[in-house]
């Protein structure tokens, strides 16, 4: 729908040039500058419609063999379970009555990785080049680490 939606508003700038080159006025100073902002005007709005088009394609691809095992429906309070060697760990302090967060980029030794945004302080829990298997929870629409199995 956004593609759709995208490809019509990047149209209807090049329109505004037609008309401005049928009035005859495409070589006075307004008319030279409204055709450069319709033509940047177009060219973001094909640059999104581009954009989503490849995303379509791409949402379709297989992404790796990371899988997800889940102790049943997917809802607040279900456990996750995740493995791979963990490659790095980042971690975000935020402001003061926010949670901090850390970001796990685990690998499963070929050229697919997973990232997972988790509730805390995990440098110390997830070394790097450690092979895991994490298991997590949704709570309050957070990941939170419940357990790490080193293997």
């Amino acid at each position: 729908m956004l593609l759709i939606i995208s490809l019509v508003l990047a149209l209807l700038p090049l329109l505004g040039i037609v008309y401005i080159v049928i009035s005859g006025s495409p070589t006075t100073v307004d008319g030279l500058f409204m055709s450069l902002i319709l033509l940047s005007i177009s060219g973001i709005l094909g640059l999104n419609a581009l954009i989503e088009l490849r995303k379509g394609k791409s949402a379709f691809a297989s992404r790796g063999s990371f899988t997800l095992r889940t102790s049943g429906p997917l809802s607040e309070g279900a456990r996750l379970m995740t493995r791979g060697k963990v490659q790095d760990v980042v971690f975000f302090e935020s402001n003061v009555g926010q949670p901090n967060k850390s970001i796990v980029t685990l690998s499963d030794g070929g050229s697919a990785s997973q990232t997972l945004a988790l509730e805390g302080d995990l440098r110390n829990a997830l070394p790097v080049g450690q092979t895991v298997e994490i298991t997590l929870r949704k709570e309050a629409g957070r990941n939170v680490l419940v357990d790490v199995s080193y293997a």
